[in-house]
């Protein structure tokens, strides 16, 4: 089981991509992680971090995901949430459109786009995906 994720504020892959690596630079210690925190907590705990992935929706479309390592417990604001712990390697995906939601959504492995091959973009796919070709 995979979670989908909005990507706000950010464009473009390289974007993400560069925010990313702005995060990892400031971070002191192994291993460099990064984590997205949200206020609910995933009930599928077992299903996702049995090779789940945060796909990324850029411009309304699913652009990219990053392996799920481990969901915590988090705090924010003297409130419970949980923090998504995931790699920090951006892996391409075939791009499809994906209208706004809120908050993250499940999406099962049967329905996550297809990886890029190693090198690919994407922005081939997205300006298909831009035109309805997709």
């Amino acid at each position: 089981m995979h979670i989908l994720k909005l990507c706000v504020g950010v464009d473009t892959l390289e974007e993400l991509a560069d925010w990313q690596a702005g995060r990892l630079k400031q971070m002191k210690g192994v291993p460099k992680r990064l984590s997205h925190v949200t206020r609910m907590t995933p009930k599928r705990r077992d299903e996702i971090l049995d090779g789940g992935s945060l796909y990324w929706v850029i411009k309304g479309q699913i652009a990219a995901r990053q392996p799920i390592v481990d969901l915590k417990p988090a705090v924010k604001n003297g409130q419970p949430h949980c923090a998504i712990v995931y790699e920090p390697v951006l892996i391409p995906v075939a791009r499809r459109l994906h209208r706004p939601f809120q908050g993250w959504r499940y999406l099962k492995p049967e329905d996550a786009p297809a990886d890029l091959p190693r090198g690919a973009s994407g922005e081939l796919s997205a300006e298909l995906a831009k035109l309805g070709l997709l």
